[in-house]
Parts: C-alpha cells; structure tokens; sequence
C-alpha cells in the first residue's frame, strides 16, 4: 500500500509539474518581453545570425523559398544580402551599398560580414554566411552551435583545398585550407571581431576568384583560425563534410528521393537550385519531425502504461483512471481535438505477442524476405519485392542505423549497412508491423587497435499505428484560388489577369490524358470467332448495351470461321438482327472459310482497317464496361504506347459450387474480384489495343503458328523489344469467363505445356484445391496403383 501511494505521489508530481510549466510558460508569454541580457546560453532569438547571399534576380523564386520555409525558423534572425539597387517586400533584405550581382561574389560577400559586424557583433554568438540554394535544418543547427564554447575563435565549414584542376594553384600552403561555401559557414562571435575590421584590406589583396578561398584566408590571416578540420571539432561530435553536405549532383540535386541517408544526417543541405525543391525538402523534413514526435508520444504512453501497471491498474481502464478526485488521467474523450491517444493500443510494450489470437483464423503468418518475398498468398509463390516493402525496409534500416551509430563517435568506431541477409515480416492491422531481420553489417574502430570486420546481428522491429488523420484541402491543384477576393470586393487588375489566367488552367484536361481521349477516338473491336454461339449471343448483347445504347465510338467486325455449321449459322442470324435493329451499329462480319487459327482471323480483320485505326483485339469470353474503354482510350498512343491489359480470369465454377448465366453479361460486371473467385492472368497476352500502324512496324502476329496459344507471347515478346513503350496493367472492368480449355495431344511440346498451365491455372485457388485434395486424399493416395 505504501509503495502504491509513493509512485500516486511521483506520477501525480510530474503530471503537476508539466501542468504547472505549461501554465506558466502561457503566462510569461502576456508579459511584455525584457531587452536581451548577457547570459551564459543564450537564448533561441539571439543564437545565431545568418546572413543569406543572393542577387536581385533571385529575390522572388529562392530566397522567397528560403524565407518561407526554413529562414522562419532560425534561432535568431536571418537577413538576406543582394546588390545596391535591389528591392523586396517578400524578404527582409539589406541592399548592400556598391554592390552589384556579378560573379564571383566576393565584394558581396565580405560586405556582409562587415555588416553583420557593424550592426549585430554584440546582439548574437554565433554567424552563418549561407547562399539562396542551401537548406538548413535549423534545429539541428541550434544544438551544434549550442554545443561548442561559442568565446573560442571558431571558422566552421566543410573544407576544401580545391580539386584537382585547382590544387597549388590557390596560394594555400601544404596545411592551409578554407571553408567551401556553398554547405554554408559558421564563425563564433570572436572570429568575426577579429577578421571584419579588415574586410577592405582583404579585398584589396585577392589572389584568386574564388569567395570561399579568399574568406578563408581573410580569416586565417586576421583571426589565426583555419577552416576546422572533422577531427578537430572534438566539441561538436561531428564530421563536417557529413553535417555540411555538399550534393555533386547540380541542378538535379535533391530532385529525386529524399530517403537517403545523407538527407537525414545532414545540419545543411546544398545545392537546392529550384524553389519546388526547397518547398518539397521543407515538407520531408517537417515530415520526419512529425514522426519524432510520433514516437515519443508512444514512449509516452508506455511509460505511463508502465507506471500504473505498477499501481495495479490494467491498461485498457486507463482512460477512466483518476490521480486524484477530480482530475483524470486523460481528461479528454475519444473523439475531442484533446484526445491523447489510446493507450491500449500506443501503451502496449514492444512484444512479438502484442496480438493474441483467439481461434486459428486470428494467427498472423509471417512472410519470408530473402532476395526475393516468399509469400503464401500468392498463386506465384516467390515474386519480387514490392516498391512499398522495398521502401519500408530502407526506412527501418536506416533508422536501425541511425540508432546504433547515435553514440559511434565516443566511441571510436562506425557501423555501416551492407545487406538484409534474410527477415520475416507480418502485418497486425491493429497494432502495426512486426519484422525480424538478420543484418550484414560492416564494424570499423578506429580508435585503439584500429579494425574492420562483418558481423551479423538480429534486429527486431516494431512499427506501430498510431491512427488515421484526416485532412481537407480546398481547390488542391491551384491553392491560391481560395484566396480569391469575393465578388464584392474591389478586384485589382493584375489580380483580374491572374484569376483569368488561373480560370483558363482550370479548363485544361488532366496532363496524363492523351488527345484521343478527349477525341473520343474509335475504338475497333476485333472478334475471332469459331461456334461459341451462346457465348457470342452474351458478348453482342453486352456490345449493344455498352456501345450501341451509350452511343461509344466503336466499331465491332467479327471474323466468323465456317466449320462449325450450326453455330455460324446461328450468330450469322444475330450478327443480321442487329445490324437491322440499329442502322449505325457499326458491327460488321468477315467470313472465313478455313482452319481457325486466331492470328490469321486478327488479320482477316486488320484488312479493313485504316492505317491510323485504334485496334482492340479481344475473345468472346471477355466482359467490359465503359471504364474498360476509356482506359483503352488513356494507354494506347500512335507510335507511343501499346496497352497489355492484365485481365481479371474467374475460376471453374463447379469447384466453387457456383454456376454462371451463360447470357447475363451483367453478371460478371458485378463479379467480386478477390482471390478466391478468380485471378489476375499475368501470362496472358490476347488482349491488345494498339494502332493499326504500330502494329504493322512490329511486323505483326506469327501467321505460322497454328492451334492454341502462343502467338501472343511471340508478338509481346517483340512490343518489348521494340522502342514502344508497353502499358501493362490489371483491370478490373475486364473479366475473363471460364471456359473448359482442351489441349490437343498434337500440339507440339511447348504450345501443349502452356495450355496444360492455362488449364490448371483456371481450375481454382491454392485454397479450393486443398480444400478439394483433403476432401478426397484417399483417391490421390491411390492414384499410383491404378
């Protein structure tokens, strides 16, 4: 009893103290701020100075983007330096008199400093000299600087002694260097007063055109300091060329992904040569401090979990736990803009049996990860790693590494990633993700008995939920547009001319939709057609709903082959009854009197097309929708893009207890495409839509194969060796209806093994097929004696 009202009192105590802190912080914050004191630390508004070269050209694109995204959050004040006749009401900025733009900016560049110097020496600790294209990660900057003795004479930066090009051609002696500009560089307040006073004479004896280099030696002069080297800064833990990153990629610098490890490590990050670079490296980066935040609100909870577990109480009644009479551990509902969480969920400790199953169906599977996903719940049991798991895995490792090299540098040692030798994962939809990886890691000391050596070590992982956020964005392609005055405002011109301009993008059709959508371009279904009548009558009453009734450009033109009597007489009746019922069906027939082979019917087609006709190549036992057209429409441009559709194939329905409506087209539309109904036919290669043309420069389908299958294969197999771009997708609007498949004994081998896969593909899935085979094991069991 003693020891429950002790830890009552401790956590009723820190709950106090936050409560209390947080009252008076609101508090201190309606009293009138005193003028800055002198003090040992000191505080965030006069930490740091940093001045931001840029020119007049510059002002409304880069340092505008500097300014709105991380110069509003430097502990202290930012300025931004251009020549003598610039102007901005965007940016605070100093136009600097007797300066111009020219390159290189030397005069610029010093004068800064002298006026950092003249107005600010004694208001802030510590200067960064930066350019309009670096982005600064400013609380990162704030505990460095905050972490080094700011009354030393320190000169900051990534060093440099020229490249290759320039080496001895720069005046440096053999231990001499200089700070590179570009990453940005840091002076304490004792560097500055002692090297601006002779800004003019450092100016009047340049020996080379470069800013960084004639900097440093102003400052190595006049201050004694040269640019501090990674191991000299044994106040600040860091490796300058790591924390001040200097990205050689130019233009295209931080264009791509940003997962990368530099990108995490980095105080100062350069070049950003485009301001939608700064602005989308500004949003990564408050993205990664939500999730910092994230984490430690689930370290919250489990410390609190944890310490009324020690009271005895169970953690799902935490919400209704009271410290006191009156006062509520957590004093907001679910559901209220003050709700802290659930802490049954966020206060669950890490665990590998986080998720308890009741009954056999609740037990989660892992997934094994090797080069490639070894997976149970595809038909294709080994695939390759999917974009997302392949990014998710990069996250993890990268912050397993980050945490285990967190305390190298005291250290004396590096652990660097070399590969996932092996994992498990397994997705828990309540909780998160759980993950068990063997890792190859590198292990280099080099303090002491300096080695180098792999290891291997187990890291396990848990990512938990931490629920669904929900954010409305108005108008989300044109931000501005909300920002329109009211029509009964007075509206000014140039802002008239921007509404108009913004009025008429608007208007402007997606960017992805190619002309021929907008066109409504005629779409030329192909039809090989051998008996099948009843199918047939299913397909034509689907074409007259879809087509005919919706008044679709499209045009049918079946190629009826003769051999089989009864049914060509029979559909040669339909084909006749529709084109009477509608004067502009647009359904037309080719007969054909020979052996049914499909790729010789596809071209009995093409014949009466057009050299620049849109081309589908469809079969009988496809059903589609409009959507189905208008993706057709999308993904197939002349001498562009060939569409593969990837079909939805249903399964035999007798294994499934189910029976199919042989003339309800409409039936499969509402079909439920899930793996226990059907599949995706990733092989299959039938269904095509392309230009007449295009199909022409591939020089067409095998005319020499006969019997089932296999052309296709050959034809895309040459669309992907040509300079055509393929278009391969699933599509859910097209559904392939089963149909026994009968493999004839005369094929030859490797046409006879396709369709002997095709046949088994179709029968059902993995899980109807074990359910079938431990139905009946006792007549596979005896399978080899009959």
């Amino acid at each position: 009893m003693a020891r429950r009202k002790k830890l009552t009192k401790v956590v009723f105590g820190v709950l106090l103290g936050v409560l209390i802190s947080q009252f008076s912080s609101r508090e201190e914050c309606k009293q009138p701020k005193p003028a800055p004191r002198v003090a040992p630390a000191a505080p965030a508004h006069n930490l740091v100075f940093v001045g931001v070269m840029t020119a007049a050209r510059y002002l409304d694109s880069r340092a505008k983007a500097v300014y709105d995204t991380w110069g509003r959050r430097v502990p202290g004040k930012v300025m931004f330096f251009s020549s003598e006749d610039s102007y901005s009401e965007d940016v605070p900025l100093v136009a600097l008199p007797g300066v111009d733009d020219t390159y290189p900016p030397q005069k610029k560049s010093f004068m800064m400093l002298k006026h950092m110097y003249d107005h600010y020496i004694d208001q802030y600790e510590w200067f960064l000299r930066a350019d309009d294209d670096v982005y600064v990660r400013t609380d990162r900057l704030e505990e460095l600087l905050r972490s080094i003795d700011s009354k030393k004479p320190w000169f900051i930066g990534q060093t440099g002694r020229g490249n290759t090009e320039e080496f001895g051609m720069l005046s440096l002696e053999s231990d001499e260097n200089f700070c590179m500009g570009g990453p940005g560089v840091i002076f304490s307040r004792e560097t500055l007063k002692r090297m601006a006073p002779y800004v003019d004479e450092c100016l009047a004896n340049l020996y080379t055109t470069h800013e960084d280099v004639e900097l440093g030696r102003c400052v190595r002069r006049f201050a004694g300091i040269s640019c501090t080297w990674s191991y000299e800064a044994s106040d600040c833990d860091c490796e300058m060329q790591v924390i001040l990153y200097h990205n050689q990629s130019g233009q295209a610098a931080f264009s791509g992904d940003l997962k990368q490890k530099e990108v995490h490590r980095a105080i100062t990050l350069h070049p950003v040569k485009q301001p939608q670079y700064m602005y989308r490296l500004d949003k990564y980066v408050k993205a990664l401090k939500i999730q910092n935040y994230q984490q430690e609100t689930i370290d919250l909870h489990r410390g609190i979990a944890s310490a009324m577990a020690e009271l005895g109480y169970r953690i799902d009644h935490l919400q209704e736990v009271s410290l006191v009479e009156g006062l509520r551990l957590f004093p907001e509902e679910r559901g209220s803009e003050g709700y802290l969480g659930d802490t049954s969920l966020l206060g669950l400790p890490q665990s590998l049996t986080r998720q308890k199953p009741t009954t056999l169906d609740d037990v989660l599977d892992w997934e094994f990860i090797s080069k490639s996903l070894y997976s149970y719940k595809d038909l294709n049991p080994r695939r390759r790693i999917g974009s997302s798991l392949k990014e998710g895995l990069g996250d993890v490792v990268r912050d397993i590494m980050e945490l285990i090299n967190s305390y190298s540098k005291q250290r004396g040692r590096v652990i660097d990633f070399k590969e996932i030798l092996y994992g498990y994962w397994r997705l828990d939809p309540v909780h998160g993700v759980d993950l068990i990886l063997d890792l190859l890691l590198v292990y280099r000391k080099y303090r002491g008995h300096k080695m180098t050596v792999q290891v291997r070590r187990h890291a396990y992982v848990q990512q938990t939920f931490t629920g669904i956020s929900v954010r409305e964005v108005k108008n989300f392609d044109f931000p501005h547009i909300s920002q329109r005055p009211s029509s009964t405002q007075a509206v000014p011109v140039h802002r008239k001319i921007v509404n108009q301009i913004i009025s008429t993008f608007e208007q402007i059709p997606p960017i992805f939709h190619s002309d021929n959508v907008t066109k409504k371009e005629t779409i030329n279904f192909i039809l090989p057609l051998s008996g099948r009548h009843e199918i047939f009558k299913r397909f034509l009453k689907m074409y007259e709903e879809v087509c005919i009734k919706q008044s679709e450009e499209t045009r049918l033109f079946v190629i009826l082959y003769t051999e089989k009597v009864e049914d060509f007489n029979r559909s040669s009746v339909l084909i006749e009854n529709i084109q009477r019922k509608y004067s502009s069906s647009g359904v037309s027939v080719v007969t054909v009197n020979e052996t049914f082979t499909r790729a010789r019917a596809l071209e009995h087609g093409l014949k009466l097309l057009a050299h620049d006709d849109l081309t589908l190549f469809i079969d009988v036992d496809i059903v589609f929708d409009t959507k189905s057209l208008l993706r057709i429409r999308q993904n197939t441009v002349k001498d562009k893009s060939i569409y593969f559709p990837i079909v939805y194939s249903l399964y035999n329905p007798k294994l499934l207890n189910k029976s199919y409506p042989l003339d309800d087209y409409a039936f499969f539309n509402s079909a439920i495409v899930d793996e226990d109904n059907g599949f995706w036919r990733q092989f299959g290669f039938g269904i095509v839509s392309l230009y007449k043309s295009d199909y022409v420069t591939l020089g067409g389908l095998n005319l020499l194969i006969s019997g089932w299958g296999s052309e296709d294969v050959t034809f895309y197999d040459e669309a992907i060796k040509s300079k055509l771009k393929i278009v391969r997708s699933v599509d859910p609007s097209l559904i392939h209806v089963y149909h026994s498949i009968d493999c004839d004994i005369n094929l030859d081998v490797f046409q006879r093994n396709m369709c002997l896969g095709t046949q088994a593909s179709m029968l059902g899935s993995l899980k109807q097929l074990q359910k079938l085979y431990k139905k009946y094991e006792y007549l596979f069991k005896n399978l080899g004696t009959w």
